[in-house]
């Protein structure tokens, strides 16, 4: 079965796939602007011990659940239950996460959009084709509606290719790419004038601000969104991966890797927005706070760029191509989430299942499109402030509570024989059981209220 479902070729395809669904445009531009809000280094310093206490934990439950069953989520999450009740919840879970990440992946396909049409704006310049350069930059429903489209075909194209010849291979190259392009954008801009003070923010931590409940909250939702848990994308990768391979030590191998990708982007976004305020550039709103998400990306940062001349160019079409990777290799495997599914519980051919989910999907972003003002908003808070979260903690409840704790450590035990003498196993199975499960309600209520 394994086989026919595809699989990994190597322990590098997969950290590649599995970082890259986990670093996306929210690793950019939300933890940077999450530390800028929350006291700069004391968020950093609290956000990198809830990583390891909060998001590993969480990431490991969705990873063996998905190599024990080898199948999508529904299927996997079913057939951990061992009385029919509880095989309709894994089930009715396994779907929600289905519909929650096609409509995360129905406004993220937007914003991306944005960013392979700032991108080619910037390609524009280049060619000094100044009008093109301004119907790219500027906010319509055309211009929206047509990236969002082109981003959608990159996206299908890579998914009906397979695990192997798609997702592992397109991974294997854009990621260190991505790093790349982020490390050369650091060194430059900490070579700007006012770069320094966004270093210190961010460096220097004010540790009276780590006991802020507000700061800890907010350092535990990032720690847990960023690694994209609780909607399946994990498990599917998961289920992919070789009987052979040590679970514990990939799935700290992922989480520091979507760290590392997180702290490099506070070391650009950080010194970026204050080298932009030292030039006359407004980082604050109206209301004072500070501007952060698609408003931070798409006017402060071109707005220095423009301040920089011919070598702003360069930089804006290095930024935007970052962005626009990090945008490719999270849609990837949201699609894969739904695509798994039809595959695999409804015989549906890989390519038949990617072009219509795509095509279906890509009709409720033009929908928003054409309803921006109504819908963006609405889509963004039902999905990632009330759904994910709460579906996180079926997750956590179904791998500590559900499936037999026996059935559990062997899983563990075929890619690492001394698992059940070591650390992880001492403490993961308490810890999520009960810590996580208490934890993402914690951050699940200050959500709502």
């Amino acid at each position: 079965m394994s086989t026919a479902r595809g699989e990994f070729s190597s322990r590098f395809g997969f950290l590649m796939a599995a970082t890259g669904s986990a670093v996306g445009l929210g690793n950019i531009w939300g933890f940077p602007t999450n530390a800028a809000s929350n006291g700069g280094a004391a968020f950093l310093f609290t956000y990198l011990i809830l990583a390891f206490v909060l998001a590993y934990p969480a990431l490991m439950a969705e990873l063996i659940i998905g190599r024990h069953a080898k199948a999508n989520a529904v299927t996997a999450l079913s057939g951990l239950a061992s009385t029919p009740g509880t095989a309709r919840i894994g089930a009715g879970v396994g779907f929600a996460g289905m519909v929650t990440v096609t409509l995360i992946l129905s406004f993220y396909a937007i914003v991306s959009g944005w960013m392979l049409a700032f991108m080619t704006a910037s390609i524009a310049d280049i060619a000094r084709l100044e009008t093109a350069s301004n119907w790219l930059t500027q906010s319509g429903t055309v211009r929206d509606a047509l990236f969002t489209l082109i981003f959608y075909v990159l996206t299908i194209y890579i998914v009906v290719a397979g695990v192997r010849n798609g997702i592992e291979k397109w991974s294997s190259r854009l990621m260190p790419s991505l790093y790349l392009i982020l490390i050369a954008l650091i060194i430059y801009v900490l070579t700007l004038d006012g770069a320094m003070d966004g270093l210190r923010m961010y460096l220097v931590p004010d540790f009276s601000r780590v006991a802020d409940p507000e700061l800890i909250l907010s350092a535990m939702g990032q720690a847990f969104f960023s690694l994209s848990l609780g909607v399946g994308t994990m498990l599917i990768y998961g289920s992919y991966v070789s009987k052979k391979e040590n679970l514990p030590a990939i799935g700290g191998m992922v989480t520091l890797m979507d760290i590392s990708v997180a702290v490099l982007a506070g070391l650009l976004i950080l010194p970026a927005m204050t080298v932009a305020q030292l030039n006359g550039i407004e980082i604050y709103d109206a209301q004072g706070g500070l501007i952060a998400g698609p408003a931070l990306i798409i006017s402060v940062l071109p707005a220095l760029f423009d301040q920089m001349g011919d070598a702003g160019i360069l930089v804006a079409v290095a930024f935007f191509t970052l962005m626009s990777i990090a945008s490719l290799t999270s849609s990837i495997s949201m699609l894969e989430v739904p695509v798994s599914y039809f595959v695999e519980d409804r015989g549906v051919s890989r390519r038949k299942a990617g072009v219509l989910l795509g095509a279906a999907t890509a009709t409720v972003s033009l929908i928003i499109v054409w309803n921006f003002g109504l819908l963006f908003d609405w889509v963004v808070r039902l999905t990632t402030e009330f759904s994910q979260p709460l579906l996180g903690f079926f997750f956590a409840v179904f791998a500590g509570w559900v499936w037999n704790r026996n059935a559990l450590l062997a899983e563990i035990k075929q890619g690492h024989a001394e698992a059940e003498s070591g650390l992880f196993w001492r403490i993961w199975p308490w810890y999520i059981k009960f810590v996580c499960p208490l934890i993402i309600l914690a951050v699940y209520i200050q959500m709502i209220f």
